[in-house]
């Protein structure tokens, strides 16, 4: 490692073309997680070989696909339980 670099020719991040395209509809932002679901985040995506903030991600957009069952929703679903085991 050296013990100076020459930095006079760096350019921003801003300025690289294809570092924008991937930052393209995205916010940095910072939140506070619990330890325990940090970790447990982490070790899921090495598992799966990708990165914990995009795995972090995609659970909060499966998260807001869901469409919460509501009264009239789980009214039918018990009654067809219970026609079922009847």
């Amino acid at each position: 490692m050296k013990t100076e670099y020459d930095m006079s020719n760096a350019r921003r991040a801003t300025e690289i073309d294809h570092l924008n395209r991937l930052r393209a509809g995205k916010t940095r932002i910072t939140i506070m997680l619990d330890d325990e679901v940090l970790d447990a985040f982490r070790q899921r995506a090495d598992e799966q070989g990708i990165g914990y903030q995009t795995l972090i991600n995609l659970a909060l957009r499966e998260h807001l696909a869901r469409r919460p069952v509501d009264e009239e929703a789980l009214r039918r679903i018990l009654r067809e339980e219970l026609h079922s085991a009847a």
